[in-house]
């Protein structure tokens, strides 16, 4: 039987094998896995050198995420412990991409938001995804 998986089902499938079939749906024509837009809420804190908190930023950002559902199946087999042979596809990254993006909102340790050129932003750097595509669960496929 062909069970097409989502990214969240496989992550219980991986942790709790009873819960596997729960999260799939039978007969999928096809694999939708992608690359889609997002959005985040980040928050980045500062410390100095001594380890004390000088600056908390943060801001939305816009990024990429991997979804979709890969083609997976499961089938009888009589030398499995469990008495099912499962070979089970994750959507997952298959190119990284880094970038700067730059957080706007910055205060310090009283809460208070700061205006001057040099602590009103803190750039960060992010890794996200640039494509995505079907492995098998487990396997890191790079």
């Amino acid at each position: 039987m062909a069970l097409a998986c989502t990214r969240i089902g496989l992550s219980i499938f991986l942790l709790y094998t009873i819960f596997t079939l729960s999260y799939c749906k039978p007969d999928m024509p096809e694999e939708t896995c992608e690359t889609i837009p997002a959005e985040i809420h980040l928050v980045k804190e500062e410390y100095d050198e001594l380890g004390h908190l000088q600056r908390t930023c943060s801001g939305d950002v816009a990024v990429n995420k991997c979804e979709g559902l890969c083609r997976s199946q499961v089938q009888p087999s009589v030398i499995t412990p469990t008495g099912f042979l499962k070979e089970c596809y994750c959507c997952r990254e298959s190119f990284m991409r880094e970038r700067i993006i730059t957080l706007n909102h910055c205060y310090d340790i009283d809460g208070v938001k700061l205006i001057d050129e040099g602590n009103s932003s803190l750039d960060v750097k992010l890794k996200e995804p640039a494509e995505c595509k079907c492995y098998k669960c487990g396997d890191l496929g790079r």
